[in-house]
């Protein structure tokens, strides 16, 4: 019968006289992580990064508040607190900002508009005017379904211009447009609103002619004699200020 030690084996922690102790692990010389060019560009992007973002996400913050119009107005019609609504809105330049009716100021008392305006348009500070001053005249022009822009509509503002009968005869026949004794077309009505624009024609086809209403103010109200007389001895052409 074996002995216990026979059993067990020999002792795991008894080596042989002749062994060696075990060689140390070799260590591994690496140069530091922040001496590295590229750890240092990195770190560079992420925070150029992180500047653009925040400064974009500032500029976003950075609106003005106008006043836009809840309902379609027309040119003469007072202004009230209900008729607007605020519109946060962010501009290129303070300038473009400044062409508009600033919310964050009140409404001056006796508002009027001095062309008409559209369902949520912002509304331009020359657009409003006081009682009295926005008055307008309307005027109806006849013109050539030809001489009307394609992009016309109610609310633009136009100038009307005249062109002479016998202009337009003089051309025909033969004469020089340089000619200083041929009479050319006149400025009769200019930064007038368009007040109604319909469009011209039935079931049959469209019509030659188009009838037009500006609103002429008081600083042109003036002229109207003059103006009237021309209109009805030429053609008239509008031009649409863009």
């Amino acid at each position: 019968m074996m002995s216990d030690m026979s059993r067990r084996g020999p002792d795991p922690e008894v080596r042989p006289s002749g062994s060696t102790a075990p060689s140390p692990a070799a260590t591994r010389v690496s140069r530091r992580r922040w001496r590295d060019p590229r750890m240092v560009v990195g770190v560079v992007v992420v925070a150029a990064c992180a500047l653009l973002g925040a400064t974009m996400l500032g500029g976003a913050d950075d609106t003005v508040g106008v006043w836009a119009a809840t309902r379609s107005m027309n040119a003469g019609e007072p202004v009230r607190q209900g008729d607007l609504v605020r519109r946060d809105v962010h501009f290129a330049a303070q300038r473009d900002a400044d062409a508009y009716l600033s919310a964050d100021a009140p409404l001056p008392t006796g508002s009027t508009l001095a062309r008409p305006v559209g369902a949520g348009e912002m509304v331009p500070r020359g657009a409003l005017g006081t009682q009295g001053s926005g008055a307008l005249t309307e005027v109806p022009l006849s013109v050539d379904a030809e001489a009307v822009p394609l992009t016309l509509r109610v609310g633009a503002v136009v100038d009307v211009w005249v062109t002479p009968d016998d202009a337009r005869a003089g051309g025909s026949a033969g004469g020089s447009a340089g000619d200083a004794s041929t009479p050319r077309s006149a400025l009769v009505f200019d930064d007038v609103a368009v007040l109604s624009a319909p469009r011209g024609g039935s079931s049959l086809g469209p019509t030659a002619t188009r009838q037009v209403i500006v609103g002429v103010g008081r600083d042109q109200e003036t002229r109207l004699p003059t103006s009237l007389a021309a209109l009805a001895g030429g053609a008239v052409i509008l031009t649409v200020q863009r």
